[in-house]
């Protein structure tokens, strides 16, 4: 310390120019020393700190990619003096994340897939959340003709016998299991090179669409989203009913499958989504004065 205090001193005294001689003054001493003591105290001080707890959350990327949870996300982590670490994969992966205890809980949208879960014991304290719908967009030409078409069935026909462009997320998420459903029930087995499995998020397989004015199977809380930004600018076609309905589901990790995960937050979590104000949230969401999801926590699944 002593010698970098005197080498300072001698290049100050150099640079000065009426050449007078200084008399070196312990003050540079002084002041470093108490620099480092200051440092130091402040070091140990974020070491001890303690660091705020963090819940893990997968869900699906229409969650995400439409706004909500960062409607919903900052309320509850001021709430509860945590963060919300948000891994968003189709609701396959994110399941999957669930059984290997990578995540403390999941928000899905895939009936089917969530039973399974829960049979096998991956998930506790399930809850319904919320709903919308599946819709198929396409571009405003509508060279398949589906427009007027309400039978979900007929339009999907109408798409391959018109060898249409079809984009299909490919991914294994809550959209893309929907879709396949779709398609067996519609009695189509076999595609042509007219579709195309991207296997991308909801995002990325819209703007694909929009791009070759094709047609693909979205949720409607995406569609608007991206609507919204001026991204897509694609038309919802004709077909609708109760088969292109689309409920979400939380649900915690099973900690006597992974001890370690937090499922104490996860059930606080949850409680939030299902709570008057966190259903309120869900209604209040709305872009260009559309409601993209709709609350129904007490309807049990």
């Amino acid at each position: 310390m002593k010698s970098i205090s005197k080498s300072w001193v001698v290049r100050l005294r150099s640079s000065l120019q009426n050449n007078q001689e200084y008399k070196y003054i312990p003050m540079a001493r002084c002041f470093l020393s108490r620099f480092f003591l200051a440092l130091l105290l402040v070091l140990g001080f974020w070491t001890h700190a303690p660091a705020q707890e963090r819940l893990k959350l997968a869900t699906t990327t229409s969650t995400e990619n439409s706004g909500l949870l960062k409607q919903l996300h900052p309320i509850f982590e001021k709430k509860n003096g945590v963060s919300v670490h948000t891994i968003s994969v189709g609701t396959g992966k994110a399941l999957r994340l669930g059984q290997n205890g990578d995540v403390d809980v999941v928000l899905v949208h895939a009936k089917k897939a969530e039973d399974m879960f829960m049979e096998r014991a991956y998930g506790v304290h399930r809850r319904a959340v919320m709903y919308n719908d599946f819709v198929i967009v396409g571009p405003a030409s509508d060279p398949a003709g589906v427009f007027r078409t309400f039978n979900v069935s007929e339009a999907l026909h109408q798409i391959r016998d018109s060898k249409s462009l079809w984009f299909s997320r490919g991914d294994d998420s809550g959209t893309h299991k929907k879709e396949m459903e779709l398609w067996r029930d519609a009695g189509v087995g076999v595609f042509g090179s007219w579709y195309r499995a991207l296997g991308q998020g909801m995002g990325r397989t819209l703007m694909a669409a929009d791009e070759k004015s094709g047609y693909t199977l979205t949720d409607r809380g995406t569609y608007i989203a991206l609507v919204a930004k001026g991204k897509i600018s694609l038309n919802i076609q004709g077909p609708r009913g109760e088969r292109l309905h689309n409920p979400y589901s939380v649900i915690a990790v099973n900690p006597k499958r992974h001890p370690h995960v937090k499922f104490g937050l996860a059930v606080k979590y949850i409680d939030f989504l299902v709570s008057a104000e966190g259903q309120g949230i869900i209604r209040d969401f709305r872009l260009m004065g559309k409601q993209l999801f709709y609350p129904n926590a007490k309807y049990s699944r």
